[in-house]
């Protein structure tokens, strides 16, 4: 049988592009790294691929705003080939700058099947800083999501200055509605963040993560595809020590997830 194929999007600032590519390699997908402009020249196309990753970095140095500046090229470039790839039921996941860039396209949250209009965003931190540190995150169980079934807690490193959450009053009442938050900043316990720092930047509803009304397209302000390994974790040495080291980290469940929809 042969491999889901799985394209991670490159250049510009973006810096995560062989973390994302071992994450999917390591649940069995193929992987080709591209660089934007590969895709749009037409030296590669989207029609290749199952799953298409925007990974995280700084695309552009944030200029105007993140993912900004990657989201319009891809809008006015390759608005029709993306527009294909998402109504043949295939698979996108953003992290970081890339839940930024998708939001800032308009292909998540998508309401009302509303494609290409941008309906939320992230913006700054509330601390004003740009925060690096370890978070918990609650799967919401009714979500459609693809990427994130069968995950109840998991812990995942963020990096980030702009990924508070926000829409308006209405298009966050819908998001809530129709369940396309698919993960919420949560304290150790499993109740939900929403102070600092269990909340590292103010997102509204504790929103982590959201998708699409398929469950087909995700994004994500912290890092899968920097936890696949338990010696990734800070407190690895005192897992060990507690015999309770598992056999691989918290991010691969995410990246199997949507292998095994396609496979």
């Amino acid at each position: 049988m042969s491999k889901v194929k799985a394209l991670v999007i490159t250049g510009f600032g973006l810096n995560c592009e062989k973390e994302t590519t071992a994450a999917f390699e390591y649940v069995g997908a193929e992987v080709s790294m591209v660089h934007l402009n590969d895709l749009i020249s037409g030296g590669r196309s989207l029609k290749e691929f199952q799953i298409l990753a925007f990974i995280g970095g700084f695309s552009f140095g944030d200029h105007l705003g993140a993912g900004t500046v990657f989201a319009n090229r891809v809008q006015f470039r390759l608005h029709d080939e993306l527009q294909e790839f998402i109504a043949a039921g295939k698979l996108i996941i953003g992290i970081c700058n890339g839940f930024q860039t998708i939001s800032r396209l308009g292909i998540v949250p998508a309401l009302n099947g509303k494609y290409f209009v941008q309906q939320a965003a992230l913006a700054h931190n509330d601390s004003g800083l740009f925060r690096d540190d370890w978070c918990v995150l609650r799967a919401n169980a009714s979500s459609p999501c693809v990427f994130t079934k069968g995950i109840d807690l998991i812990r995942l490193p963020l990096r980030h200055g702009e990924g508070k959450f926000v829409a308006d009053p209405a298009t966050l009442k819908q998001i809530e509605a129709k369940n396309l938050v698919a993960f919420r900043y949560a304290n150790a316990d499993g109740s939900l963040a929403t102070e600092f720092p269990a909340n590292p930047n103010g997102s509204l509803n504790s929103i982590a993560g959201i998708c699409d009304e398929t469950g087909r397209v995700f994004g994500l302000m912290p890092h899968p595809e920097a936890f696949l390994s338990p010696y990734n974790s800070p407190t690895w040495t005192a897992d060990q020590l507690k015999g309770d080291l598992p056999k691989e980290g918290d991010g691969v469940a995410i990246f199997r997830n949507a292998v095994e929809y396609l496979a």
